[in-house]
Order: structure tokens, then sequence, then C-alpha cells
């Protein structure tokens, strides 16, 4: 796993020099219980990198994508807040699909550590073999690869 910051060491670049760096397309931001829990998912069964870890925030790379990991505590102000108190799964409805990682792979990795494995690998219809994990905060990953 990728070695966090440690605490009395300033982070990577500042938020407005990150958020400037970010580029064009589509990216998500998942709030989460424990970063660095999410952080390990996503690099163990994934195969995705972080580029920045700490105990509040993540800056996640895969296949030229990018999403960031909040912990819960620094959305205090945020709207959003007040959706998360009692939730046990978010992202209730929403799949996040990650295609081009081995679901065969990832399915092993997620039973290996202790992850929930809703619907395990298999080849469906629409031309994908993919299975369904459940990260520690109920959000519904579905790494995916053509047949």
């Amino acid at each position: 796993m990728t070695k966090q910051r440690p605490a009395d060491q300033a982070p990577w670049m500042s938020p407005p020099d990150y958020g400037r760096s970010l580029r064009p397309g589509a990216s998500f931001n998942l709030l989460v219980r424990d970063v660095e829990r999410a952080v390990r998912f996503a690099e163990d069964v994934l195969g995705a990198t972080a580029s920045y870890w700490d105990r509040d925030f993540a800056a996640m790379r895969w296949a030229g994508g990018e999403w960031q990991y909040h912990a819960d505590h620094t959305y205090s102000d945020n709207p959003l807040s007040g959706f998360l108190e009692g939730v046990e799964g978010r992202g209730v409805g929403v799949e996040l699909r990650v295609y081009g990682v081995d679901p065969d792979r990832a399915e092993a990795a997620a039973r290996a550590g202790g992850w929930t494995v809703l619907a395990g690998t298999m080849d469906k219809p629409h031309g994908l073999r993919e299975c369904i994990l459940i990260d520690d905060d109920g959000y519904a990953w579905v790494p995916g690869i053509a047949i």
C-alpha cells in the first residue's frame, strides 16, 4: 500500500493547486469513514494507485482517471453531511464500474481482504465478465473485462 504522509509533513500540494491540476473528464468524490481502508481497497482490489493520501483525503488514479476520498469529518460544513448520519450503505443504486480490472483477481483480493462479494465473477449476457464488490462504506464496485 502507498505510504501515508507523516502528520508533521505538509500535503504534496495545496487544495487550490490540486483543484487546478484536475483534467477535464468525469471524476467522483467518495465520502468514507476510514481513508486508509478505502485506499487499501482501491489499491489491493482494483489496482488503483494513491497519488497522495492522509487521514482526511486521498487522490486516487487508475487507467487515466482520477477520483478522491474524503473522510466524513472533512464534510462537516458541506450540505451532504446531513445525508450521511445513520446511513449504512452509501451510493445506493450507483455502480462504480471499472473496466479493464480482472474481476477474478479483484474478487479473490476482496475475499482475502475481508470485503463483501455481493455477486461472484461471471460472464454476463452484455459481453462482460464481472463481479460486484462492496467496500467498507457500502459502495458497489463492478470490475469487468470484455469476454
